[in-house]
C-alpha cells in the first residue's frame, strides 16, 4: 500500500548507525517504490468507465452531465488492485447519498504522463469535482498544473506548495511516525531508542519520528541497525522515560521483539498490523503499541457502523485502500458544498482535520493483546487461540500496559 508514497526515485543515502549511547540527530528521508498487494477486487456495477483519454472532447461531452470524476489508474499492472479498493469504497459511500453528483470513473489513467490531459478531459466533460490521482508521481504531475477551475482532492501528499482549490488526503507513513511521537511525549516518554533498517521506507519512518520527537524536546540516545547481531540488545534495559520506536516492518519487529524486555514501552506505525487472523504474529507482537484506522480497530465507532464492508474479502492493506475511499467521497462532499467550518470529521481512517491544503488524520492509538489488536483504551479482549481448534488460554492483563 505504501508504495502508492513514493516519489520519484533518488539516490540512498545510508548513513552509519550509531549504537552508542548520546544524542542522536535524525536521518535524512528518502522514497521508496513498494508495489501494492495485486489480488483482483471487482470493480462496482454503476460506475461509468470512461476510458478515451487523449481525444478531444466532442459537442454532445461538453454539454453532459455533471458529476464527480474519479480519476484512478484502474488498469494499471502495478496500481490496479489499489486503485480498485479505493474506487470500491468510494462508490459504498456515494450509495449511501443518493442526493450527491453522480461519479464517473476515468479508468485509463497513467499517471506519470498522462493525468494532466485526463484532469482536462474530466473538466470537458462535465466534472464538478475531481478526485484522484492515487500515486505520488500522479499528484506531483497534476499539481504542476496550478490551476484547479473546480474542487480536486488528490489521494496522496506531495512536497507541493499549495495550490487554490487542490487538496491532498492520504495514508502516507510519516505522518503516523510524527503521531507515534507527539503521542508517547504526551505520555510522559523523553528518551528514545530507534530501530531501523537501511530499506528505504525504515529510513522515512525514522526520519518523520526522529525530527517530531527532537522538535518537542525528547532525545534520541540510540540507533540500532535491525540487521545487526542480536547481542546488541542485551543491555537495554526497560527505563520510566525510555521507549522503542520500531522503524521497521512487521518481519524484523517479531524477529527483535524477544530480544527486548517485556516491561519495555515499545511503539510502532500500523506496518505492524497484518490482521487479526494473524494469531502468531500478533502473539509474537504482545504489548507492542501502535496506531491504525478505526476501520480496522473500532468496529463500534459511528461511522464505521454507517458503512457497508466489500462484497468480497480484501486483504488488510486493500482495507485501508478501501476506507481511504470512503472518506474521500465524505471529503469531496465538505469541499463541494464549501462546509470546511465541519472539520474536524471523525472519519473510518480518523479523525480528519485540514491544515492549509492536506487533510490530516490522527490514527486510533492501539495495542497488541493476548494475540489480537485493540483499542488502547478498551478493556481486554478474550485472549484469540494461539492454535486453530484449541480453547485460548486466560491470561490476566487490562488495557494499555503499564509504564515500568
Amino acid at each position: 500500500m505504501f508504495a502508492l508514497y513514493a516519489c520519484t526515485p533518488a539516490q540512498v543515502h545510508k548513513p552509519g548507525i550509531d549504537k552508542q549511547a548520546g544524542a542522536v540527530q535524525p536521518a535524512a528521508p528518502h522514497a521508496e517504490i513498494r508495489k501494492p498487494a495485486t489480488a483482483v477486487i471487482k470493480k462496482p456495477a454503476s460506475v461509468t468507465v470512461t476510458p478515451e483519454i487523449a481525444r478531444a472532447p466532442s459537442r454532445t461531452e461538453q454539454d453532459s452531465t455533471a458529476h464527480i470524476a474519479l480519476l484512478l489508474p484502474l488498469q494499471s499492472a502495478d496500481f490496479g488492485a489499489a486503485a480498485s479498493a479505493v474506487q470500491q469504497g468510494f462508490m459504498a459511500a456515494a450509495r449511501l447519498n443518493p442526493q450527491a453528483l453522480p461519479v464517473r470513473a476515468y479508468s485509463n489513467v497513467d499517471e506519470n504522463s498522462s493525468i494532466t490531459a485526463v484532469y482536462r478531459h474530466a473538466l470537458a466533460n462535465g466534472a464538478r469535482a475531481v478526485v484522484g490521482p492515487l500515486t505520488r508521481n500522479g499528484v506531483t504531475a497534476l499539481a504542476e498544473m496550478r490551476y484547479f477551475p473546480v474542487p480536486t482532492l488528490s489521494l496522496n501528499i506531495p512536497d507541493s506548495s499549495p495550490v487554490h482549490n487542490l487538496y491532498f488526503f492520504g495514508m502516507a507513513v510519516e505522518m503516523e511516525a510524527r503521531q507515534v511521537a507527539q503521542l508517547a511525549r504526551e505520555q510522559g516518554f523523553s528518551r528514545a531508542i530507534v530501530i531501523t533498517s537501511h530499506a528505504q521506507l525504515a529510513r522515512r519512518l525514522q526520519f518523520a519520528f526522529e525530527a517530531q520527537w527532537i522538535a518537542s524536546g525528547g532525545t534520541i540516545t540510540r540507533e540500532i541497525d535491525a540487521g545487526d547481531d542480536v547481542t546488541v540488545y542485551a543491555n537495554i534495559v526497560a527505563q520510566p522515560d525510555t521507549l522503542v520506536f520500531f522503524a521497521a516492518d512487521v518481519t524484523r519487529a517479531r524477529q527483535i521483539r524477544p530480544y527486548l524486555p517485556n516491561n519495555l514501552a515499545i511503539y510502532a506505525t500500523s506496518l505492524l498490523f497484518t490482521g487479526d487472523n494473524e494469531t502468531l504474529i500478533n502473539f509474537d507482537l504482545d504489548g507492542i503499541r501502535f496506531i491504525d484506522m478505526p476501520w480496522l480497530l473500532q468496529a463500534d465507532h459511528p461511522a464505521v457502523m454507517l458503512y457497508p464492508r466489500a462484497s468480497a474479502p480484501l486483504a488488510i492493506d486493500q482495507q485501508r485502500l478501501y476506507a481511504l475511499g470512503i472518506d474521500a467521497f465524505r471529503l469531496i462532499q465538505v469541499l463541494l458544498a464549501n462546509q470546511l467550518s465541519a472539520l474536524p470529521m471523525d472519519g473510518v481512517t480518523g479523525r480528519i482535520q485540514l491544515n492549509e491544503h492536506t487533510f490530516e488524520r490522527a490514527a486510533l492509538p492501539a495495542l497488541f493483546v493476548q494475540g489480537r489488536a485493540q483499542p488502547a483504551d478498551a478493556p481486554v479482549a478474550p485472549a484469540a487461540s494461539m492454535f486453530p481448534g484449541h480453547a485460548a488460554t486466560e491470561t490476566p492483563s487490562a488495557g494499555l500496559p503499564s509504564r515500568p
